[in-house]
């Protein structure tokens, strides 16, 4: 049986940050702590927030709509460009 050890929250806040915005899988970032990839989805599991509110679900949508439409004119703009070439 391994022996428990107190993850301080500065490492935990680090852990979290590589797999949630560096996107790394789970189990490496485990195992290069030397922790059990449980431990680290328990932790996940406690930082999801609740259904967005009406309010933030309209702002999400609204942001959404405006990178698609701009992804759309860079595209047409960037397609222009290779024309000229």
């Amino acid at each position: 049986m391994k022996k428990a050890f107190k993850i301080s929250s500065e490492m935990k806040d680090q852990i979290l940050k590589r797999v949630k915005e560096e996107g790394l899988p789970v189990a490496k970032v485990a195992e290069e702590h030397g922790i059990s990839p449980a431990t680290i989805y328990s932790w996940l599991g406690k930082t999801i927030k609740a259904q967005p509110s009406w309010k933030e679900f309209s702002k999400l949508e609204k942001q959404n709509k405006e990178l698609i439409a701009l992804v759309g004119e860079l595209t047409i703009n960037l397609s222009q460009a290779k024309k000229k070439n």
